[in-house]
């Protein structure tokens, strides 16, 4: 026996379930109780407690139970001799079958009942503990069937006594069946892996398939057999009292109490069981939730009559319900309430937890809300679960027909109508105020005003109400306190709540995902509440994100409705019609006249206005919408911007068009300045984004309809004639004249492109409207500033389009008509005069305008562009004062020949001289005399009728420029005016390249004049200096445009000087070494790196301008005889490159050439080998052999006979150049091995030629000498 294992012994199992201390002496051999003592308390806790004696051996106490047994063992060991013999028998034959059997022998006659079934039930795997339930509960069935039919059943109990007699009231119960009970009930109490549960689970089938088991028997058992003793402390009395917690959700789940209150509705089980469940909720709050929700189980299936006379007469319930308020006790409410919820008893049961008499209106009334507040905070103690008594009460405040009701509404315009046009209004309404109070009272006067736990609490709150939240009720929620405790929290990283903020937020998401009245409250509450500011304050990007979300028009529009409803703060506006209304004319009606507040105290913050203005043209950047649905949008977005920014009303904050069937309104607080700005800069971005969102250009009969600019002028045309509407700002008598001629023009123009159908004209037309409809605003947002470029763009706007039905000009508008300059180049200037102070969106607007008028535009044109490009800051007389560091600029100014002393002192002097003088100088810098010669001369005659505030009107601002460089310390804010102007030039020059490329590179070589100024301007230091945009955009131009163009400059406009001495110049340039700064200077490694950076991009630009000028002078073809001047530049080169230290000239970039341009390494090449022969630099001299293997390698595959002609004359040059390199080897082994290498490769060539015998009579003999001792097997395959 003692080899046995315990697992299968079951004679041990036996003796570890005697009550009797005596039977476990007798019955345990003293191995059992050396292993029983080593695992303690352990095992007893699985296998169930023995008596109220036995529970708890504990180190100390077992000291004194020892000696108590020991003498109780000498007085009882004669009356248990016989109890042996029957242990044995037993014993034997669960060796013989392997199997446990308690309660079957071959004698009594039962069925077998497998005690193995035990360790199963508290098995991990679920699957497992229910089939072990399912096999208890058969087999014991089987057991008490058989048990029932034998009638001397105390036979078979005096054979097989388990257990002593115990007065447990299971005397109808087989022997197995009691032990079963006994043991399941004291396993309920194990805390070992899923004991607990599966021990439960076969108790509740077990009462419920046996009736023989007893309601009073077992709840006695759970008192007696889990009773939690004075000596029991920490986790032993917790197991006791769990247990007890699950034998009576067991009891309660077996149904057996439920058949007693239906067969008999005075049966005190109920009473007694319930009463026992509050007792045990009352010992640790722990067990007060569960045993909650054990009784609700019972409550549910319990009819009405048992809980009045039963649950509710229960020892102790009313006790409980009257002390709950004080202590804080939830489950205290949520029994209540469920109680009342299936009553609807109108009596004073439930102490102060539930208002007398009940409705769910007092429920959640402020008075009743404060007197169970106590009981809510107090149900953070289960956290991170939320506690039941949320779920219950959110059941009551948003009921399931509220959600219903909300959801059978169809979609409003606003959350704010959908208010005023509900009908299911009592419900809703009810619901929402019981929200408010609940919210206000409960979340925001106590959670969130208390620990971090209750703040998580009141998170978690929300997130139970949003499935059933309507989106009517988020500002209920979604308040300012609230907002700001997300803010608070979100803001600070390391608070223990960050992360319970973040996820709301993504639950907040995830809730709004699919529907647009959810998504528009949610973020009109969190901006409302921050003051605009949630994103930028929580440094997240939640309303971003959100605004991204929208999808539909319907969508779109709710959320352009609301914001209009925020920025006009019509929630402290009164919602009924004044009875101060009145009509003044036909077209409007003067609406409720409030008093405006002129602090602001009731309005919305500026800053919130600011976002709502800067929200609304961006809704439209993530829409994907039919472009009827978005001109529909887009028109509710103008009219808002346009009423808010351009007009005011005099008579009140509401007015009524007739004409176009629409009331607009105006905050009670006067809008400031600053916001009218913003709306009109607003308005001009939506015009402009409306013009490029423009697919190919609408046929005439479709133009009227989704053309916002037509609609815009409209719509201010009707608000203009209002009387009592006035625009925001008083304007002066020139600007006033030019917003109506803008008007004017806009008008006539727009009848004239609807006539032009689908031509040419039309896209011209479209252009120009739209920007006179920007220049129109301009005049408003920047007052005194564009009256005169409006005039101008007006009087182009005439002359380009003629027609009879043109308003008759003034005759200030009229230039003199001996002296009228070219339409064009009106117009340029008039768009070069506007670019400096204009917006984005105008800018955009006269980019357009000059994308399609840049086909026609004249050399003088182009020439004022570019010598805007060239201007700097920095007059070149003044330039040798600011630093040594100058001397290298200067170089390349003259080596470029600019020369600009006399636009320096125009500029200071703000005089807008003759511009065309300039532009002569211009263009003698880089050798294009010749060109300026055949271009129309722009004389003093070309412009002497033309004002020249008219037409050099970008002269002065230049000039101005100057004068406020002079007047500010550093001059920052000018360079920088300059420099945006040079990149909106650029970008207006760009165009005119793409635009025009054929025509371009055709028309008298413009290109050639482009590429010299844009030369000049990157290279002149005072014309980029302080911008690496500017220069990076230049040099991006020249690339582009000029250097990769498919088409370059041909025709006989071209000539030949001008690109040789274009090509002079850009050789020197690239030739031109760099100069390090004067080490008294001492300038940073930053300077010092950007100094280098600017020399090797000057460097690469001389480098491809010189091959873009010999691309053109290959492709014309000239004759050998015009090309001397080209190769007596080269050789000038090459002369520098080997007698002077200077010149920086990289041998690639000539290799380059020579690969690119045969006809030029043909030409040089007897040069080349001369002056390489004669090189005083040992360096250069090796360095040029690469040259010169570079001019040989098309010897090898060319014709033989031109190759070897070719060479024949020049052999004595080369056998000068090897005496020359054979007899002065260099010393370092890198440049021996270059000479080596350069003279193998003469010497194959040769060889292939048949020309080494000439070469050998050509040598010396001391040459020939050296070769064969220099360069040995190489020389030697010569002879």
């Amino acid at each position: 026996m003692g080899s046995k294992k315990r697992g299968s012994n079951t004679v041990e199992e036996v003796d570890s379930k005697l009550e009797t201390s005596s039977a476990k002496v007798v019955a345990e051999p003293s191995r059992k109780k050396m292993k029983k003592e080593k695992k303690g308390e352990r095992e007893e806790r699985v296998d169930g407690f023995a008596g109220p004696s036995s529970t708890g051996v504990k180190p100390m106490e077992r000291k004194k139970k020892r000696k108590a047994l020991d003498k109780e063992k000498h007085h009882v060991s004669s009356n248990n001799k016989g109890l042996v013999p029957k242990i044995m028998n037993l014993e034997s034959k669960v060796d013989e079958s392997r199997v446990s059997m308690e309660t079957s022998t071959s004698s009594s006659g039962l069925p077998e009942f497998h005690i193995d079934v035990f360790k199963e039930l508290a098995s991990a795997d679920v699957s497992i503990r229910e089939a072990a339930a399912e096999r208890l509960v058969t087999e014991l069935q089987e057991v008490q069937r058989a048990y029932d039919k034998f009638e001397k059943k105390e036979l078979i109990e005096g054979e097989l006594k388990l257990e002593a007699e115990k007065d447990d009231g299971l005397n109808n119960c087989a022997p197995s069946v009691r032990y079963a009970v006994r043991r399941l009930i004291r396993g309920v109490s194990s805390s070992r892996e899923c004991a607990r549960q599966g021990f439960a689970l076969g108790l509740t089938i077990l009462v419920g398939a046996i009736p023989s088991i007893k309601v009073d028997s077992m709840l006695k058992l759970i008192v007696d057999l889990l009773e939690v003793s004075s000596s029991m402390k920490g986790q032993e009395a917790r197991d006791c009292l769990l247990g007890r917690l699950f034998a009576y959700g067991a009891l309660a789940r077996s149904l057996r109490l439920t058949e007693g209150g239906i067969s008999d509705k005075s049966s005190p089980h109920v009473k007694e069981f319930t009463g026992s469940l509050i007792s045990l909720a009352a010992r640790k709050r722990y067990l007060q939730e569960p045993a909650v929700s054990v009784l609700l189980e019972l409550v549910d299936k319990l009819p009405v009559e048992t809980l009045l006379n039963e649950v509710l007469e229960a020892p102790g319930l009313q006790d409980w319900f009257e002390g709950a308020t004080e202590v804080g006790n939830p489950d205290a409410l949520v029994l209540a309430i469920k109680l009342q919820e299936k009553l609807a008893v109108d009596k004073k049961v439930f102490g102060k937890l539930l208002p007398y008499p009940y409705r769910s209106s007092r429920l959640f009334a402020v008075d009743h809300l404060t007197s169970i507040i106590n009981c809510l905070k107090e149900s953070t103690f289960c956290q991170p679960r939320v506690h039941s008594v949320w779920p219950v009460l959110a059941n009551i405040l948003l009921p399931d027909s509220v959600l219903q009701d909300v959801n059978s509404v169809s979609g409003s315009s606003s959350i704010k109508k959908h208010k005023k046009n509900r009908k299911h209004g009592s419900s809703e309404e009810d619901a929402e105020e019981n929200l408010r109070c609940f919210w206000e009272v409960i979340v925001e006067g106590s959670l969130l005003l208390s620990s971090h736990d209750r703040k998580h609490l009141a998170y978690d709150v929300l997130l139970l109400l949003l499935p059933r939240l309507p989106a009517s009720c988020v500002p209920v929620v979604l308040s300012y306190k609230f907002v700001q405790c997300l803010m608070d929290i979100l803001s600070t990283k390391d608070s223990w709540l960050h992360k319970v903020a973040q996820n709301f937020l993504k639950e907040l998401s995830d809730w709004v995902k699919f529907d647009d009245a959810r998504r528009v409250a949610v973020i009109v509450a969190l901006q409302k509440h921050s003051n605009g500011k949630f994103d930028c304050i929580t440094r997240t990007k939640t309303v971003k994100e959100f605004m991204a979300d929208f999808k539909t028009e319907s969508g779109c529009m709710l959320f352009i409705q609301n914001l209009m409803s925020m920025f006009l703060d019509e929630g402290h506006a009164s919602e009924e019609p004044s009875d101060q209304s009145q009509t003044t004319d036909d077209n409007s009606e003067i609406g409720s006249v409030e008093d405006r507040d002129p602090v602001g105290t009731l309005g919305t913050s500026e800053h919130l206005k600011n976002w709502v203005i800067d929200s609304l043209p961006n809704v439209m950047k993530q829409l994907k919408l039919d472009p009827e649905a978005k001109f529909r949008v887009q028109k509710e977005i103008l009219k808002f911007l346009a009423v808010q920014g351009l007009f005011s009303s005099s008579l009140g904050t509401e007015v009524t068009s007739f004409e176009l069937q629409e009331k607009f309104r105006w905050p009670k607080t006067a809008t400031s300045s600053a916001l009218c700005r913003m709306c009109i800069e607003q308005l001009q971005q939506l015009l402009a984004n409306a013009q490029k969102g423009e697919g190919p250009h609408a046929v005439a009969s479709g133009l009227e309809a989704n053309d916002l600019g037509s609609y815009f002028m409209r719509f201010l045309s009707t608000l203009c004639n209002i009387p009592s509407v006035s625009l925001y700002r008083s304007l002066s008598n020139e600007d006033e004249k030019a917003f109506k001629k803008l008007q004017a023009m806009e008008t006539q123009l727009s009848r004239e492109e609807r006539n032009s159908g689908l031509s040419a004209d039309a896209h011209k037309l479209h252009a120009l409207r739209y920007l006179l409809i920007q220049l129109l605003l301009q005049i408003l947002l920047r007052p005194g500033e564009f009256s005169e470029a409006a005039s101008e763009l007006v009087m182009c706007c005439k002359k380009a389009f003629p027609s009879p039905d043109l308003l008759e000009s003034s005759g200030e508008d009229e230039p003199d008509g001996d002296g009228t300059p070219e339409l064009m180049d009106v117009l340029v200037d008039t768009l070069l005069s506007l670019l400096p102070q204009s917006s984005a969106p105008m800018r955009s607007a006269i980019e357009q305008v000059f994308k399609y008028f840049c086909g026609d535009v004249t050399d003088d044109g182009l020439l004022r562009m570019l010598r805007v490009i060239k201007k700097d800051l920095k007059p070149a007389r003044h330039q040798d004062i600011d630093s040594d560091d100058d001397e290298d600029e200067d170089d390349d100014d003259e080596i470029l020949g600019i020369e600009e002393a006399e636009e320096s002192d125009e500029a200071e002097t703000g005089e807008t001289g003759d511009s065309d003088e300039q532009t002569d100088d211009s263009e003698a810098v880089l050798g294009v005399q010749a060109v300026g010669e055949e271009l129309p001369e722009a004389s003093d005659d070309s412009d002497g009728g033309m004002d020249d505030d008219a037409m050099f009107r970008m002269d002065s601002y230049l000039a101005q420029i100057f004068k406020e460089r002079k007047n500010q310390a550093g001059g920052e804010t000018a360079h920088s005016q300059l420099v945006l102007f040079k990149l909106r030039v650029l970008s207006l020059l760009e165009i005119y390249l793409h635009e025009n490329p054929g025509k371009f590179c055709c028309r008298k070589s413009q290109v050639l004049k482009v590429f010299s100024n844009l030369v000049q301007a990157f290279v002149n230091p005072h014309t980029t200096e302080g911008s690496q945009q500017l220069g990076q955009r230049i040099w991006g131009i020249l690339q582009k445009k000029i250097f990769k163009a498919k088409e370059h400059p041909r025709g006989e406009a071209v000539q030949l000087p001008v690109l040789e001495s274009l090509l002079e110049k850009n050789l020197k340039l690239a030739s031109k070494p760099f100069k390090k700064k004067k080490p008294a200077t001492n300038p940073s490694k930053k300077k010092q790196s950007a100094s280098w950076d600017r020399h090797k991009m000057i460097t690469s630009l001389a480098q491809n301008s010189t091959f873009w000028i010999l691309k053109i002078i290959d492709a014309k073809n000239f004759p050998e005889s015009e090309l001397q001047r080209v190769f007596e530049i080269f050789e000038g080169v090459l002369v520098a490159y080997f007698d002077s230290k200077k010149s920086q000239m990289k041998s690639d970039f000539l290799k380059d050439v020579f690969r690119r341009r045969p006809w030029i390494r043909h030409h040089l090449f007897g040069f080349l080998l001369e002056k390489c022969g004669t090189a005083k630099s040992r360096y250069r001299q090796v360095e040029a052999l690469d040259l010169l293997i570079e001019i040989l390698k098309p010897l090898v595959s060319g014709s033989p006979s031109v190759s070897k002609k070719m060479l024949e004359s020049h052999l004595p040059k080369l056998c000068h150049l090897i005496k020359e390199l054979v007899t002065n080897m260099p010393k370092k082994p890198s440049r021996r091995a270059e000479v080596r290498k350069f003279c193998e490769r003469v010497f194959e060539i040769l060889r292939d030629h048949d020309l080494s015998t000439s070469f050998l009579t050509s040598l010396e003999p001391e040459t020939a000498d050296a070769c064969k001792s220099r360069l040995g097997g190489a020389f030697l395959a010569l002879e």
